[in-house]
């Protein structure tokens, strides 16, 4: 599987709107807004990467399950459970 992205590219100064309540309780909390945001970030990606992955797939998914309903699995002979 490709990575999502470069982590090795150079990091790049934006702006963001926040909360300003949520952002005084972070900065209270000595919370690294980088590390946080890039986290998120990255979680966000793999679940959008993962949803489109099963939607570009879901043909495929749907005929090996019939497939398998229909069949069985290839190990349901040599299986001892």
């Amino acid at each position: 599987m490709s990575e999502l992205f470069n982590q090795s590219a150079p990091k790049k100064a934006t702006n963001l709107s926040i909360n300003s309540d949520l952002l005084e309780k972070c900065r209270a909390l000595n919370i690294n807004f980088s590390a946080t945001l890039e986290s998120a970030l990255q979680k966000e990606l793999a679940k959008q990467a993962a949803e489109t992955w099963k939607q570009e797939n879901k043909f495929a998914i749907q005929v090996y399950n019939e497939f398998v309903e229909e069949h069985g699995l290839f190990s349901d002979d040599y299986r001892e459970f």
